[in-house]
């Protein structure tokens, strides 16, 4: 294998979940080595039994730092933690997996800043777990910020011809609309914007949802939100240049944008952004956090207790979330 490939940290999630199967799965394709350098932060004892489960050949190896990772095809290379006990049940609530799994991530982080690694690609966690194991983020993307010293960063989510940048994540509705200002408005456009040109894209053409139905259909809906949160910000950015039109009803904006019209929609809020990427299905879709300075991708989907432990859960957002990474990592270098 290259050793011009990006390393990328493969964190487990939370071990109750599907984590630990669609890691191992994914490492089961030839094609991921072509890609990248997969590196897995988690408990190398789940990832052997998780690799029982899905029928897996390929071997556990656990190492201490990245140094010792070979990268071999057939070989799955684990930073292992030992956190996990062997009983620990799949699909159930678990402390003891919340905590493994932010323990994963941190480890991760520190791997990213020592230059150990190039990217992390996170499988899910459940954030019940993660707040019964003394962890108080509302997920990933708040804990990556935390973590790496960051004061404000961006979800977004990839999909095959969609892009979803949000201004607000996890937060109530009223309390979303509050935050909306048109400060935090232009540093989401910004973030998403500087993402696509380093993703190759010369002049991303991004499109901005408005609040209300019908973005507010020049004050019949609403209190003015648009005219007062949005239109300041889109002003200051069609000024220096960029490419931004907006505050558009939300509805029409992602049909315009699944056929092309638009590289990128600006969603206000958490259901805004995520609706129309989970109709794609969660086998197609990333997510991605924008203003860190190392490069995170995640799957879409969650910890899906329900079918954990029975080695069908499906690798398909995991392996573009890792290929996503590798792309955004080699352009980076």
């Amino acid at each position: 294998m290259s050793n011009t490939l990006p390393v990328i940290g493969i964190t487990m999630g939370d071990a109750s979940g599907v984590g630990p199967e669609v890691v191992v799965k994914s490492l089961a394709h030839d094609a991921v080595y072509q890609q990248c350098r997969p590196l897995v932060i988690g408990d190398a004892r789940r990832l052997e039994r998780a690799n029982e489960l899905v029928g897996g050949k390929a071997r556990v190896r656990p190492v201490k730092d990245a140094s010792e990772a070979r990268y071999e095809p057939g070989v799955i290379d684990c930073i292992d933690l030992g956190l996990i006990p062997d009983d620990l049940p799949f699909g159930e609530l678990s402390a003891i997996a919340g905590d493994a799994a932010y323990r994963y991530i941190a480890r991760a982080v520190e791997l990213a800043q020592a230059g150990q690694i190039d990217a992390i690609c996170t499988a899910p966690l459940n954030k019940e777990a993660l707040h019964a194991g003394g962890h108080k983020f509302p997920g990933h993307t708040e804990m990556l910020a935390h973590l790496t010293g960051v004061d404000e960063v961006s979800m977004m989510l990839v999909a095959p011809q969609l892009r979803v940048i949000h201004v607000t994540t996890h937060i109530g509705i009223i309390d979303a609309i509050r935050k909306i200002e048109p400060g935090l408005v232009q540093r989401t456009i910004e973030r998403g914007n500087a993402t696509l040109v380093k993703a190759g894209i010369a002049k991303p053409r991004i499109g901005v949802c408005g609040i209300n139905p019908h973005a507010g259909e020049n004050g019949l809906f609403g209190y003015g939100e648009e005219e007062e949160k949005i239109i300041p910000a889109v002003k200051v950015l069609q000024e220096r240049g960029l490419d931004v039109t907006g505050p558009l009803p939300a509805d029409t904006l992602f049909y315009r944008a699944g056929r092309g019209d638009f590289d990128l929609v600006v969603a206000m809020y958490h259901d805004q952004g995520h609706g129309p990427v989970k109709v794609l299905g969660l086998e197609a879709g990333v997510n991605v956090t924008v203003g860190l300075d190392v490069i995170r991708t995640s799957v879409d989907h969650g910890t899906a207790f329900d079918i954990a432990g029975k080695g069908i859960a499906d690798e398909g957002s995991m392996l573009e979330a890792l290929r996503q990474g590798a792309e955004l990592a080699t352009r980076r270098h």
